[in-house]
Parts: structure tokens; sequence; C-alpha cells
């Protein structure tokens, strides 16, 4: 049982816009060695206070993830696949030297922490709870070591749709920078690979685009957006960069694959050099695009603009495949349609 420290106060939905509006409670656990983690437990929604020395101001030990809940139209609150994305949150964990979490425990606390929370559950399609599991290392000390002590917290923020939903994305190819390599953390969802991403990201804001698609190492082959896994449709088969540990092992891009092996369209997961997308924008080859991500959803793109090349998509419109993939993802996650593959969990 976890124990509710105040009386929740209604917050409500006033605001929708993504990340700036949060619920009153949070969920919270403190893990020490040799001691291992605390009671889950729901508190008021407050500001942490932190040694200045505290670990993850210095060395970067810092995860999160994140996941929603849909209030479907017969009024349940479901949560989407949660088990996967604890099970990544562990994974992050452990490429950063931090305590994983027991995947039991910590999906029945946040299953507690939903119903705590349900009143904030918008109705409606692209609205949702967007939950932000994370944790830091909490321990006051310097010097180059994991830390011994941390803390787990999830947070809440009602929400409507990431990007624009009537407008494809405008995507720039990033030719100069590079967000991650092999052996590195570009698998782990850390703070430092957003950091990393920045200022490429504010310089396409500036030139007019929504986001920048990463390159490997070598700048040949793609990666992924600052904020979505990519994926292409060439003639009639769907290709999206492999899972080879520079990219996010995203849980959408998952789903995705399954629904086209369920449709019997040929999904494949391969390197796509940057080359070979030119060549397939240039011989009409390359039909649709899109970028698959929890906050986003699945997103049209219109537009890769490489070096001197603008590379238009279809119409510049959403594709025909995009669109249904995005209807049917919708369908299971706010309870419209059976879910076969078992992805959503009532609270």
């Amino acid at each position: 049982m976890i124990d509710i420290k105040k009386p929740k106060v209604q917050r409500g939905n006033a605001s929708l816009s993504f990340g700036t509006t949060f619920t009153d409670h949070m969920l919270l656990a403190e893990y020490e060695d040799g001691v291992g983690w605390s009671i889950f437990r729901i508190e008021a929604y407050a500001p942490f206070s932190l040694d200045p020395a505290t670990a993850v101001f210095h060395y970067g030990q810092a995860i999160f993830d994140g996941l929603k809940a849909y209030r479907g139209n017969d009024g349940r609150v479901r949560l989407f696949r949660p088990r996967d994305y604890i099970q990544r949150l562990n994974a992050s964990a452990q490429r950063l030297c931090m305590p994983t979490l027991d995947p039991a425990a910590a999906l029945s606390a946040l299953i507690e922490y939903v119903r705590s929370e349900q009143d904030a559950v918008a109705a409606g399609v692209g609205r949702s709870l967007y939950l932000r599991p994370a944790m830091i290392a909490s321990e006051p000390f310097l010097g180059v070591r994991p830390a011994k002590r941390y803390l787990f917290f999830v947070i809440a923020s009602p929400a409507g749709s990431y990007y624009d939903d009537e407008r494809p994305l405008r995507i720039r190819v990033e030719d100069q920078y590079a967000r991650a390599a092999q052996g590195g953390v570009g698998a782990a969802k850390t703070g430092a690979n957003y950091a990393a991403s920045l200022l490429a990201a504010e310089e396409a804001h500036r030139n007019g685009f929504d986001q920048v698609l990463w390159l490997d190492g070598t700048r040949e082959y793609l990666e992924e957006t600052g904020t979505m896994n990519v994926m292409l449709r060439l003639d009639d088969e769907v290709v999206t960069p492999p899972l080879c540990g520079t990219i996010l092992p995203g849980v959408t891009r998952d789903s995705v694959l399954r629904l086209l092996a369920d449709w019997g369209i040929p999904a494949t997961e391969r390197p796509v050099s940057i080359e070979e997308v030119v060549r397939a924008s240039n011989d009409g080859t390359l039909r649709e695009a899109w970028g698959t991500g929890t906050a986003s959803g699945i997103v049209p793109i219109a537009e890769l603009a490489y070096q001197t090349k603008n590379l238009v998509i279809g119409a510049g419109t959403s594709g025909e495949l995009c669109g249904r993939l995005k209807i049917a993802l919708a369908d299971i996650q706010y309870g419209r349609t059976p879910d076969s593959h078992k992805w959503t969990l009532a609270v």
C-alpha cells in the first residue's frame, strides 16, 4: 500500500500544451547502497532541495522516460505498454551504473499513482496524461564514481499534441554535429543525449525547420530525429534504422513495426544511407516518411533538407500508410478496438 501524504487538490485541464501543466502529486522512492529502495510513496508536487555537491549536477547520472495514460470513449483510463517503458528505464539505469527498479513493484506503484491523478486524464483524441519517470544521483560528493544514493520520481502532465496535428514536419538532415557513436550512451534515455542535440535543433528552428534528423558518426546513415525514431516508405517497403546501440529503442517504433507485420506490409530494420534517400526522392520511390515517439505519436514528415537539396516527400502531405497507422494506434490506446497485443492496462 502506498501512503498518500496530502489530499489531492483538483487541478483540471486548463492547459493542454505539452509539458507545461502538472498534476498535484508525484511518485517518489529513494535508493541507498547497501539498503536498497525505500517504499514508493505519493506526495504533493513540490520542489526538491538538493545539496550543491549533489552528484547529478556534476557527473550527469540522470535518466528519464515517458509514457502515457489515455481516457477512452468508455471513460476508462488505460496505460499504454507500461511494462515496456519500465524495462527501458531499467536498461538506461544499467548503462549509467544506476540501480534498477523491481518491475512488478514499479508497475504497481505507477498504477496507484495514475489512479490518484486520473481526474487529470482529459478525454479526446490527442489528449493524454503524460507520465515522466526519472532517476537522479542524489548523493552529495565530488569525485568520478557512481553515486551511492539515488532519487526516483514520477511527475504527470495533462497534455495535448506535441506537434501540430494538421501540419507535416519539415526536417533538416544534420551533417555537421553528431549526437551519438557506437559504444556510447545513444540508446539510453539520459539527459546528456538531449543536451547534445540542442544546438543543432536550435539552428534548425532558426531556419524554419521543426527538427533535425541525425546521421551516424560517419555522416552516412540515418539514425533518428531529436524527438522521434524515423521510418521511410520506399515503394511498398517500410524501412527504419536498426537498433545498434546509437538510437533509442522506441516503444512506439516497435508498436508500428508490429502493426505492419499484422497487416502483411514488409518492414525492414536496416541501415539506410542518406544517399539512398536522395536517390529514392529523385526516382519517385520515396513515397512517405514519418516519425514515431511517445510524446509525439506518429507524425508525417513532408520534407527533408540535406545540404543544398530539399526532398519533398509525396505531395508534401500526410501519406496513406502513415495516416492508417496513426488511426490504428490511437484506436488501441483509446480502447476503441480490441487490443490483440495486450498493450493497454486499465487502471
